[in-house]
């Protein structure tokens, strides 16, 4: 019985371990990748857009800032350098997802991976558009999905994905939730490209009226707060786990925290600290409205 039993107990706790590396990387990636959209705005909010003005060397003659060195150049290059320590986490992701042998971690894995180097693309663009704000604009959406990405990774983990999608009222309800959480990101970058904070003091803006891009913002986050507070009645009423309301709770406090913080911003003429406290918050709602929607989607009832 103890010969039997020990491949059995190597195995498990092969896996056990394997499940501990998969939540690591998981969290690593949804850490980074939120950083990269605050440091991006470290980058927008110092106007060191093209402290590298060219792609991908810094200068026509380097790689590296150090033969036009400034604070600009420094700040925009050390952003370029995140790029790597993303690309790390997102191979090794990849490699211990690969181990697990299962093929939808395996995916979720590989569009993490490669939407690393399409950011980097992305980037590049930014920089030989001269900051094109439309372009800056797909640039912070993509690190957005990324994150939406990373948080479903981390779902899987622990909940492969069911053979018959749920459906149902409190499901559209949360879909309703999500994809409002998607039009105020997307309207936040174009009030952004419309905006006093281009990157750079000759950056193109967007031409259009920062007021009534504002207005339209502000719509819809109150629709969004709304739909939240409406999901989160429905979870309530309908007896879902602890671990689905505590997920919609999250999700309702980033967005309150994130109105507050454009309201005040938005009536101080955009202070940098706001605005960058802004960028941490919109990050931070792709995972919030991602996990809210999983939970609803997928509860745990164990």
């Amino acid at each position: 019985m103890g010969v039997t039993d020990r491949p059995q107990g190597r195995l498990t706790y092969r896996l056990r371990h394997l499940d501990e590396w998969l939540v690591g990387w998981a969290w690593a990636s949804i850490v980074a990748n939120v950083g990269l959209v605050v440091t991006g705005g470290v980058v927008r909010l110092t106007g060191s857009g093209l402290g590298c003005p060219t792609w991908p060397r810094c200068t026509e003659e380097s790689f590296t800032p150090h033969g036009a060195y400034s604070i600009n150049s420094a700040i925009e290059f050390g952003n370029r350098l995140l790029t790597w320590v993303l690309v790390a986490i997102a191979i090794a992701t990849f490699i211990a997802a690969w181990q697990s042998r299962r093929r939808d971690l395996r995916a979720i894995a590989l569009l993490i991976a490669l939407g690393i180097p399409a950011q980097a693309a992305i980037g590049g663009i930014t920089v030989l558009t001269d900051l094109n704000p439309w372009v800056v604009s797909l640039h912070l959406l993509v690190s957005m999905a990324i994150v939406g990405l990373a948080v479903l990774f981390r779902h899987r983990i622990d909940r492969p994905a069911p053979a018959v999608p749920p459906r149902g009222a409190l499901v559209w309800l949360a879909w309703s939730a999500f994809a409002a959480a998607w039009a105020v990101l997307y309207v936040g970058t174009v009030v952004t490209g419309a905006g006093p904070h281009a990157g750079d003091a000759d950056a193109p803006r967007n031409g259009l009226d920062p007021l009534q891009w504002s207005q339209v913002h502000a719509d819809l986050v109150f629709l969004l707060i709304g739909l939240t507070i409406g999901l989160l009645l429905a979870v309530i009423a309908t007896g879902q786990p602890r671990r689905t309301r505590s997920a919609v709770v999250v999700l309702l406090v980033v967005e309150l925290s994130q109105g507050l913080i454009g309201f005040v911003q938005y009536f101080t003429d955009l202070p940098i600290v706001l605005v960058g406290f802004h960028m941490l918050g919109a990050g931070l709602t792709s995972a919030a409205v991602t996990w809210a929607l999983l939970q609803v989607r997928e509860p745990d009832r164990s």
